[in-house]
């Protein structure tokens, strides 16, 4: 089952994940009930209206730069969890936002973050034990208990591409499953 957040009218997969180039089971989500998603939700409103460990991939197409605010870590971290939560695990959130050299980043009047791949670092709960007293990276874990390894990310001039998983129960050694991430 895959979960299409922000998913406005288009429902195309622009991230394959282990050689799924078509949706199997696709829940869409949109604030907007004008693009017909199957559930109509706010995603500034935590929690989401789904069980734990219902997805295997949530995909999130230039919507994550319209949530929360820049320097918001409170939020942050609670929809990151709570993506987390509702991922089974070994799942995986694919997600595409304008890199913060597009001009798209801040020019559009609607966002109201930008992600980078400095953000992703923050997801990964064995970042913080690698860098926590040795770097200049912030210690989140006294609200942030979450744990996400980054499986792919590229940024560019105008994008930014990445595909997280979902640790859950799951020994990082066993990270690497053989699986391939596409990028269309």
């Amino acid at each position: 089952m895959e979960l299409l957040i922000g998913c406005g009218s288009d429902h195309a997969r622009r991230i394959v994940v282990e050689g799924r180039r078509d949706w199997t089971q696709l829940v869409t989500l949109d604030a907007n009930d004008a693009h017909r998603p199957d559930i109509v939700h706010d995603l500034e409103s935590i929690p989401y209206p789904f069980d734990d460990d219902t997805f295997d991939e949530i995909h999130a197409y230039e919507v994550l730069e319209h949530l929360g605010r820049q320097g918001d870590w409170r939020f942050f971290f609670a929809q990151f969890s709570e993506l987390w939560r509702i991922l089974k695990p070994g799942g995986y959130l694919a997600a595409t936002c304008p890199s913060f050299r597009s001009m798209w980043a801040w020019g559009d009047p609607s966002h109201t973050r930008v992600l980078t791949s400095g953000t992703i670092v923050f997801l990964d709960q064995e970042q913080y034990r690698l860098q926590v007293g040795k770097t200049a990276m912030s210690d989140f874990r006294f609200c942030y208990a979450a744990d996400f390894k980054c499986v792919f990310c590229h940024e560019d001039e105008l994008e930014l591409r990445f595909v997280l998983k979902a640790m859950k129960g799951l020994d990082n050694r066993a990270l690497d499953n053989g699986g391939k991430v596409v990028v269309q």
